[in-house]
């Protein structure tokens, strides 16, 4: 049988890989990358991302990763808290949302593929350089970073899952640009702390002008942290700003934003002082396309929809986006241009929900009043324009095609 060829093995192309193989659809993941580390910083999934790594049996290596996280508590830099939500289980969701840390679960991910689909299931060092599509095949060039050598793989389709630069999205919408920057720098950093801060399940959303800092655990003492300043309006990226998911900063370029602040509960100035190899980033995404893709090719995760991390909910939509992929595969039949067509009618319009929701959210986080009922309303502003529905995904069915375990 003709395999799905994933191009891209980060959370959504591996979360794809494990959901056609429940669903009995061959796939094989081409990974530019020569190895998978275990890279990065903190992260959140939330409960229906959880719902959907659970059903795909990973439920107890979430819980032995993460923390589960409880409550959103705002704050001001002060430490005086001004709104506080429950999340997850405390919120009424049948799953948790857990805090993570990105690399470990990756890695994880990595390993639960290698078992189900086999040792070759991820091609580590492998670039896509191309690709064609036939009437009963889409047909694509790779080449091994370590030898050079070029061959072309058949797939029954190619889903681009390899990220904000997709090479797959840059083929399939030649002419897009580059992504649009919402004016924020963003510092991000992990630090072992002797005690916790809060509830130890807690996520702290705290903001002083245009300085805003985002904190909560991801297990064994850790905490991982966000800073986020606003130094320009909206607009293209300043030359020298490109998105590099490993550059790293120096503590004395965020420090001073922070400095003077004291919250009583957290040491905010040490946080930072003691963090581990500080990375920094452009807050950027993309403008929703009206389709991603055509006949045996699509998009997936953030090589279809970068969003704001307004919401914390990327990880989740691309979760998403590969259980409802395997899904309308199977349902198919066969017929995968069929498939992918409503793959995309199911998750477009749903996902560029999210990434205006994302941008109203983070435009809302710096124009209103930092209190309790405006932060009240931007809350449930995001709730509305995400569908994040509590009682919807509790009582929906499994994306599980039927049949299969």
């Amino acid at each position: 049988m003709t395999p799905v060829l994933i191009a891209g093995g980060g959370i959504g192309g591996l979360t794809a890989a494990l959901s056609l193989h429940t669903a009995g659809i061959d796939a094989v993941v081409v990974e530019s990358a020569r190895r998978i580390e275990p890279l990065g910083v903190g992260m959140n999934l939330l409960s229906h991302g959880v719902r959907e790594l659970t059903e795909l049996g990973l439920g107890d290596d979430l819980a032995a990763l993460g923390v589960a996280t409880a409550e959103h508590v705002y704050c001001d830099s002060s430490g005086d808290q001004l709104f506080a939500e429950p999340r997850g289980l405390d919120q009424g969701y049948r799953w948790p949302q857990y805090s993570v840390h990105r690399g470990e679960l990756h890695l994880m991910l990595l390993e639960r593929v290698r078992e189900r689909l086999g040792p070759d299931a991820v091609r580590t060092g492998t670039r896509l350089l191309d690709f064609t599509e036939g009437p009963d095949a889409v047909h694509v060039r790779v080449e091994d970073r370590g030898t050079g050598a070029v061959e072309t793989l058949d797939g029954a389709a190619l889903i681009g899952a390899d990220g904000l630069h997709s090479a797959v999205r840059a083929r399939l919408h030649p002419d897009e640009g580059p992504p649009a920057w919402s004016g924020h720098r963003m510092w991000r950093g992990v630090t072992k702390l002797d005690r916790p801060f809060l509830t130890g399940t807690s996520m702290a959303v705290v903001r002083d002008g245009d300085a805003s800092l985002v904190v909560y655990p991801i297990g064994r003492d850790r905490i991982n942290w966000v800073c986020l300043v606003r130094v320009a309006e909206p607009g293209p990226l300043p030359e020298g700003g490109a998105v590099d998911d490993h550059r790293t900063a120096a503590l004395e370029d965020v420090l001073p934003y922070y400095e003077s602040w004291s919250m009583g509960w957290l040491d905010v100035p040490d946080l930072l002082a003691r963090g581990d190899h500080i990375l920094e980033y452009p807050m950027v995404d993309r403008d929703p396309l009206p389709a991603w893709g055509r006949g045996r090719v699509t998009l997936l995760g953030d090589a279809a929809h970068p969003m704001y991390p307004a919401g914390a909910n990327g990880a989740s939509q691309a979760v998403l986006d590969a259980r409802v992929l395997a899904l309308e595969l199977a349902r198919a039949d066969g017929d995968t241009p069929a498939g992918l067509a409503a793959y995309e009618g199911a998750r477009v319009e749903a996902t560029t929900a999210v990434v205006r929701a994302g941008r109203a959210m983070e435009r809302a986080g710096t124009a209103i009043p930092w209190n309790r009922g405006s932060l009240a309303r931007m809350a449930e502003m995001y709730r509305q324009m995400a569908a994040d529905d509590i009682a919807a995904l509790n009582g929906r069915p499994s994306l599980t095609p039927p049949g299969r375990p």
